[in-house]
């Protein structure tokens, strides 16, 4: 079995478990969340074998590679990095509501990457510019850092439905979300660290531009886009550490700021500019 086969079965494991995580949720099937759980693991361990069985393959053709080197492959890693983010919150937290939120983002990246006709999913070799060992710590760093903010976003729209809670009622679908606090301390840790680890993209980025292209800095479109993204979380942390901004201002904040990472992550593949071939 390919690897994009294994990755397509994958994607429908991760969708049956968001499907699983919105009926616990919305019909009060508390039974259902543990099922819930142990299908996005499934799904988790299968893109994680899609992973490594397209690392091989790519060995198979005489090209190996890490297979971080497309819009395809970077894809399917941020579907598996929200994934493993998300049950690592879930663990801790005790409280599967939460899939319902942080699973369906892991769903719709994997989704299009597997669906989507204008994704090219075959492997190829690597241009120059990506024959470094820069690659995988550039990428590993960035997409740790996009799927921590992908988090914060669902947790965000949970603090904001919490929020406007208007009735305390036994059986709203309000009460089984955390509580304010905790989705407010939650989601500030998610944007901590998802900037450190988006600072650290940035560092190894530049470092590996100097090594390509003899610069550190060149105003390319993904570069730009990049900055703006990370200077919209720096002035988020900034209004939180220092101004006092808690709540639902951080919360509708975090949500327009992931806006920001979706036009780095995919807007910008499609300028032309240095990083051109993050659309193919």
């Amino acid at each position: 079995m390919s690897s994009s086969i294994g990755l397509s079965i994958s994607t429908f494991v991760i969708g049956s478990a968001s499907i699983l995580y919105w009926a616990a949720w919305i019909f009060k099937k508390p039974a259902l969340g543990l099922p819930a759980s142990l299908t996005a693991f499934i799904g988790w361990l299968g893109c994680t074998f899609g992973i490594i069985s397209r690392w091989s393959e790519s060995y198979n053709l005489g090209i190996g590679h890490a297979p971080l080197s497309n819009l395809y492959e970077s894809l399917v890693f941020f579907s598996w990095t929200i994934i493993a983010g998300h049950l690592i919150v879930e663990y801790k937290y005790r409280n599967r509501v939460i899939g319902a939120f942080t699973a369906p983002l892991a769903f719709l990246a994997i989704a299009y990457a597997s669906l989507s006709p204008n994704v090219n999913q075959q492997i190829k070799p690597l241009i120059p510019a990506l024959k470094s060992n820069w690659l995988i710590a550039h990428v590993l760093t960035c997409f740790i850092g996009y799927a921590a903010l992908a988090l914060s976003c669902g947790i965000s729209s949970m603090y904001l439905l919490k929020k406007t809670e208007k009735a305390q009622a036994a059986n709203s679908l309000r009460m089984r979300l955390p509580e304010i606090h905790i989705l407010d301390r939650l989601n500030y840790q998610l944007i901590l660290f998802g900037f450190l680890w988006l600072t650290m993209g940035i560092i190894s980025g530049a470092v590996w531009a100097d090594s390509a292209w003899g610069r550190y800095w060149g105003w390319d479109p993904k570069e730009v886009w990049s900055m703006t993204t990370w200077l919209t979380y720096a002035a988020l942390l900034h209004l939180r550490m220092m101004r006092g901004w808690r709540g639902r201002r951080i919360a509708i904040y975090s949500i327009v700021g992931f806006g920001t990472v979706l036009f780095t992550y995919f807007g910008v593949n499609y300028l032309p500019g240095l990083h051109s071939y993050g659309a193919n």
